[in-house]
């Protein structure tokens, strides 16, 4: 018997929102709100909405924000309650009985035995990663499940092992963090209905913002930081290059593109600001692509400027930002 959250969705055929589609400059962003976007997508709800949090995007000193939607944010825009799941009988029992439910459940894995990460850490390299499960056939140890950019399948010895079935008890295995996802009250709203709710959420993050240019901030830590990858390898460099430069990234382009939906349906101008964010994501993608060269040669190159060039525009767009906000039209 097939237990589902949703209603059954098939993998083959499943089209992701248009925030992961092929021409985007940063195809993920990190695995927590890449599966809200899908989850939100594969319900008809807009993840648009939900994204004003990457303007309080910080340098954590070793890292990016690893940005998520707060879930008082999720149920003020969808009416989707986010919950801790205790999993106290193991994730595939308590799991269950959520998706037996009519809930979704989050939870943390090992890519190692998820497919779709076929290439990088399928089979390779175990990873800790977050996916949404909405289908679980006991029967065929089948598992649907959204990670990443879309909605995919495992079965067989990928799931045995990623539900640890038929595993002793082992006192040293901590379980995994998992949430489940009440969709009893989810409401469907306009985009102009979304907007509306949204705006407040965008002033209440950019009062979150850092009080010292970020990108600045970053800089120097940043050159220190490739000097020592160039004697870590490439191996050191992915890890770090997806806690910084992709959560920087890939961060003010969620940005770029909520700013231009908000306008849509806000009497507010945010152009200005989208152009900036945007900048941000793709002169970051340069500055990723010339610090691979840099380990990989292990070369003096000068990243310096590009860097600089980044902490401008953030500048610049949080002062449109500021500036669009305080016009009477946006009030």
């Amino acid at each position: 018997m097939s237990l589902h959250a949703l209603k059954p969705i098939i993998a083959s055929t499943y089209q992701p929102h248009a925030l992961h589609g092929a021409d985007r400059s940063w195809a993920e962003t990190n695995c927590y709100i890449d599966v809200w976007i899908e989850v939100l997508h594969a319900q008809g709800l807009n993840p648009l909405a939900c994204l004003p949090m990457v303007f309080a995007n910080d340098f954590d000193g070793d890292q990016w924000t690893f940005y998520k939607p707060p879930h008082e944010d999720l149920f003020a825009l969808y009416g989707i309650d986010v919950q801790e799941l205790n999993v106290w009988r193991g994730l595939l029992s308590n799991a269950s009985i959520q998706l037996g439910r009519g809930r979704l459940v989050l939870t943390e894995a090992d890519s190692f035995y998820l497919p779709d990460t076929e290439g990088t850490d399928y089979r390779a390299n175990h990873v800790k990663t977050t996916i949404a499960l909405q289908e679980i056939d006991l029967e065929r140890q089948k598992l649907g499940y959204f990670h990443n950019s879309s909605y995919h399948e495992l079965q067989g010895e990928d799931f045995v092992e990623t539900f640890r079935v038929g595993k002793p008890h082992d006192p040293a295995f901590m379980p995994l963090f998992a949430e489940f996802v009440r969709l009893d009250h989810v409401q469907h709203k306009t985009d102009a209905e979304l907007a509306v709710i949204s705006l407040p959420l965008l002033r209440k993050y950019l009062a979150r913002r850092p009080r010292n240019n970020p990108v600045s901030l970053f800089l120097p830590v940043f050159i220190r930081d490739v000097e020592q990858l160039k004697e870590e390898g490439m191996s050191a460099f992915h890890a770090y290059a997806f806690a910084s430069l992709r959560q920087l990234g890939a961060g003010f382009s969620l940005g770029a593109h909520y700013l231009r939906w908000l306008q849509q349906h806000q009497p507010v101008q945010f152009e200005v600001a989208a152009i900036e964010f945007e900048s941000i994501s793709e002169v970051t993608k340069t500055l990723l692509l010339k610090t691979a060269r840099a380990v990989m040669g292990k070369k003096a190159v000068d990243l310096a400027p590009l860097l600089e060039q980044i902490s401008l525009h953030w500048q610049q767009g949080m002062d449109a930002l500021d500036v669009s906000l305080a016009s009477p039209v946006s009030e």
